[in-house]
């Protein structure tokens, strides 16, 4: 989660900015940089590693501007050096970037054409010499931002300075966040509000597709169509908290908001963009082409993560996987070939059942391969290898950004092992990798689905008893949907594989059931409807979540549909979790149930 801070004030702005920058920190990053205007040319510092590295650039060259950008960067196109580090600038225009531009090689190649010299191997370059070439045609600034956005693929959040103009600021999101933060004769941009909070306390939160023109005077906000808007001013709590609900009822609701942000960081450390190929460690101590089978442990929603993963490893490198739930795995004393590999899978890296699983794995010779969000918790620390999760805090109980970051990392590993075992083609890593960048922009798309989910939810918020069904990839996605609804709405519900509907659950099917079904057009699609007309045939009440194809498919047999866009099957579990988090959610919020904190739950179950 790269951190974004933006300043117009009154004097020099440089510090303020990396004091900013420091309370993003959580967030990680590898290279931080500021740019300012120096008697209004635009300058810059940019170092690699830790603030403190650029805090010393600029005690050795302070920049005194009244106007600047800054920026800690997790690295997504390029290496993660001072070269590649944000500000980018042209002579023009510095920009700072957080999310991936999809088609920056198809811009850069046109640009190039025309004559731009890129600096850089990063994607955020490409969106500095758009707009400066905007601005060579005679576009005022504002009108070259407009023009930028409309080419540009992603989901992403930009701050953008520009040569000459010291009273002038522009900020634009599109899937990641950013917020505006009003001062007294200044204005401010943050990617989060903690970022603000030692400016001012009153903020205002751009909507996804906003752009926001800001100078000394005030913000004029405009939405994905040029339309000039109004967005409500909050008065943000981040002064007092670690990290802010934001405009958020609950922190659940800004954690699902949050995913297509933190997807395309975690993809960023797992994935050359540039490349289109999966990048490991290169000091891994063991290689896929020489494991016979994995052993996966996990609790709760970490467990149905690893249930995908378990597919995607099967069918992408034909290896074999173990699944189990920790708390079973741990008393099984199963037998295990010395030299095996072992994925423990945990948000916080401290769930007792899995540690005690990791122990008995690492003493029976296995590789011990942790997927957890908390670097230094004990997991980590008694792991051979870990692979973090860049999902930032997780303050709700039930999770949801988590749980899609580490279905990222499975999905990066499953390529991995399919190429290092001959499985995988180049083309074929080239093509799963694709799918996966373009996850954060297809994430936000179903965000959009928002206000058709509540209207659902109100009706699901009656009901006493409810089944979700799924198939291959999307089975998991049942057994998560049931346990998000019994998590935070206390309504019972079941997650089955659709082809066991016949053996017993569909004695439970009846016009007061609602039954949710997780079924893209993908090739198992046919099978699942054949089992949803079996449901509408004895009354059921049936919310299908499909895509165009399938909305068409399925006739007038659901009572609602939730339509998503089209996409390609192999990353199909990262997009459908958001409506079915969705979905829970608004139903406990209609429950009047405590959302982020649930009766009897807690974050981190660190006892048996």
């Amino acid at each position: 989660m790269c951190g974004i801070v933006g300043i117009i004030g009154n004097e020099p702005v440089a510090e303020g900015i990396v004091e900013a920058l420091r309370r993003l920190e959580y967030r990680g990053y590898d290279s931080a940089g500021v740019a300012t205007l120096e008697d209004k040319h635009l300058q810059r510092r940019r170092a690699e590693g830790k603030l403190r590295n650029l805090e010393t650039r600029l005690r050795d060259a302070p920049l005194m501007g009244h106007i600047g950008i800054g920026h800690t960067r997790w690295a997504t196109h390029g290496a993660p050096n001072e070269t590649n580090a944000h500000p980018h600038a042209t002579d023009r225009v510095a920009v700072v970037h957080n999310g991936i531009i999809e088609n920056f090689r198809d811009l850069r190649t046109e640009l190039e054409a025309g004559g731009a010299v890129f600096q850089t191997d990063t994607d955020t370059e490409t969106v500095a010499h758009l707009i400066s070439r905007e601005l060579a045609a005679g576009q005022p600034p504002a009108e070259a931002v407009r023009r930028t956005l409309s080419r540009l693929e992603g989901a992403f959040a930009l701050a953008i300075m520009f040569d000459g103009q010291d009273d002038l600021m522009i900020g634009a999101r599109r899937g990641s966040p950013l917020a505006i933060g009003h001062g007294d004769g200044e204005m401010f941009l943050g990617s989060d509000a903690i970022a603000l909070a030692p400016f001012t306390d009153r903020v205002t939160y751009l909507e996804d597709g906003d752009w926001v023109v800001l100078t000394r005077a005030g913000a004029s906000i405009y939405d994905g169509d040029g339309n000039p808007v109004v967005r409500p001013m909050n008065r943000s709590l981040a002064t007092a908290l670690l990290v802010d609900k934001g405009n958020f009822r609950h922190f659940m609701a800004k954690e699902i908001y949050e995913q297509p942000e933190v997807i395309s960081h975690t993809l960023a450390n797992y994935i050359d963009m540039a490349t289109e190929t999966v990048r490991l460690p290169e000091d891994l101590p063991f290689d896929f082409s020489q494991l016979k089978r994995i052993t996966i442990c996990a609790c709760g929603t970490a467990y149905y993560a690893g249930l995908v993963g378990k597919y995607w490893m099967e069918k992408y490198a034909r290896l074999p996987v173990d699944i189990d739930v920790a708390s079973e795995f741990r008393y099984r004393e199963v037998p295990l070939e010395e030299g095996g590999l072992a994925i423990f899978i945990s948000q916080s890296g401290e769930t007792a059942d899995t540690l005690a699983s990791l122990r008995y794995c690492d003493s029976q010779g296995q590789h011990i391969l942790s997927i957890v969000n908390v670097r230094e918790s004990t997991i980590a620390r008694e792991s051979g290898t870990v692979f973090p999760t860049l999902a930032g805090p997780e303050i709700g109980v039930a999770s949801t950004k988590a749980f899609t970051c580490q279905l990222t990392v499975l999905a990066c590993l499953a390529i991995a092992a399919g190429r290092q075992r001959g499985i995988l083609a180049e083309s074929d890593e080239r093509k799963l990798v694709h799918a996966l960048v373009e996850v954060p922009r297809l994430a936000t798309q179903a965000l959009k689905l928002e206000p058709q989910i509540e209207d659902i939810a109100r009706d699901l918020s009656r009901a006493r008893d409810v089944l979700y069904l799924g198939r291959g990839l999307n089975y998991p996605l049942a057994l998560e949907g049931a346990l998000k609804l019994k998590e935070i709405s206390y309504i019972h519900a079941e997650g089955y594989a659709a082809g066991e509907l016949k053996h017993g659950p569909i004695a439970l099917i009846d016009e007061n059931v609602p039954v949710i079904v997780v079924s893209p057009s993908d090739s198992l699609f046919d099978k699942t409807i054949s089992n949803m007309q079996e449901v509408a045939a004895r009354g059921g009440n049936i919310i299908l979540l499909t895509d165009e194809d399938g909305a068409q498919a399925s006739g007038d047999q659901p009572q609602a549909t939730l339509v998503l866009p089209k996409m390609f099957q192999f990353v199909q579990p990262l997009i459908y979790a958001i409506p079915v988090q969705l979905l829970a959610y608004h139903t406990a919020v209609f429950m009047g149930t405590d959302v982020d904190q649930p009766r009897n739950l807690a974050k981190s179950v660190t006892v048996e």
